[in-house]
């Protein structure tokens, strides 16, 4: 073998070990392990028998998105621009098929999803348990699961002579700028929000006294929870967002904040209709991209990996 052959061969080792390293550092739950099969430990819905999830129109953009050629590798964390290009096109396909899907749903259907997944939500313990929880603020324009209901339950006083559980903090996201940075503030009331300009419900940076709401980012103590929105997920974890970059710039952050306060890594959870949920290894995947460590979906509650399976079963 030449020499060029060797370093081309080296090279291929090396992105290979790197994106292995990539997907360790960017899973949020399990750091040292890939992702845990979820065959054996869905938690379904009784009382909503729904059909499968619907991905077979997607089969076609099945991809290994775990190995690059390595050629323009200049440190750990770098990727080939001609790979990165081949990953952002096929996003944008995929984005396309599902908006696609999502708007032919039925309405009707929808909202049965709609109802299940926030039931589902409702009822687990691992929410009810919850203390601290961020979510997003659901939007129909973007064919959104619904949150109504469950940010209505988070935000309502708690009785606690009649209820024995205590009232919950809220943090929903407010976007800032189109550079990818967002902020979770914390909100006690639906009357906290107000519409940005694409008339999306976001809290305003102050209260009704005139002092700033308090960052999730600056708090005192660790959010127990944090309920994602996204475009499409799979059942190893992967989730595929609108392209902001929002949400994994906010995950990513939040998680090297728990780590230097020694905090516990929050639960993530991702809220997804049928159509969303696609088969595992058709969405790409980059380094910066951060995994899910659940599913709620109108066919039950779907544990990731072990850490998530013992933390919904036994609580956050």
């Amino acid at each position: 073998m030449n020499t060029f052959g060797r370093l081309s061969r080296q090279k291929a080792k090396e992105a290979k070990k790197l994106m292995t390293q990539s997907f360790s550092l960017h899973h949020p739950c399990t750091l040292a392990s890939p992702p845990f099969s979820t065959t054996n430990f869905r938690f379904l819905n009784p009382r909503q028998n729904c059909p499968p999830p619907h991905s077979a129109s997607l089969s076609s953009l099945r991809m290994s998105s775990t190995t690059v050629d390595g050629s323009n590798i200049n440190s750990p964390g770098d990727v080939a621009a001609t790979e990165l290009d081949h990953i952002f096109k096929q996003k944008r396909t995929i984005r396309s098929k599902v908006r696609k899907s999502l708007k032919e749903m039925d309405p009707s259907q929808r909202a049965i999803e709609d109802d299940t997944i926030q039931r589902l939500v409702l009822d687990a313990p691992w929410f009810k348990s919850s203390r601290r929880l961020c979510a997003y603020i659901s939007c129909r324009a973007l064919r959104e699961v619904d949150t109504s209901k469950v940010l209505a339950d988070t935000l309502q006083t708690s009785d606690k002579d009649k209820q024995n559980f205590e009232e919950k903090t809220l943090y929903v996201p407010r976007v800032e700028d189109k550079n990818s940075y967002m902020r979770m503030l914390n909100i006690s009331s639906m009357d906290d929000l107000i519409a940005n300009s694409m008339d999306i419900l976001e809290p305003a940076p102050v209260d009704s006294g005139g002092n700033q709401r308090e960052n999730v980012m600056h708090a005192t103590e660790a959010v127990d929870l944090l309920l994602l929105p996204g475009l499409a997920f799979d059942k190893s974890g992967r989730r595929l967002g609108r392209g902001g970059g929002y949400y994994d710039t906010f995950l990513r952050n939040y998680r090297q904040l728990a780590n230097e306060k020694n905090w516990k890594q929050p639960l993530l959870v991702a809220l997804s209709y049928s159509v969303q949920i696609l088969d595992d290894g058709v969405i790409p995947i980059t380094p910066n991209d951060v995994f899910v460590d659940a599913l709620v979906s109108p066919a039950g509650v779907i544990p990731i990996n072990p850490a998530a399976i013992q933390r919904m079963e036994h609580g956050i």
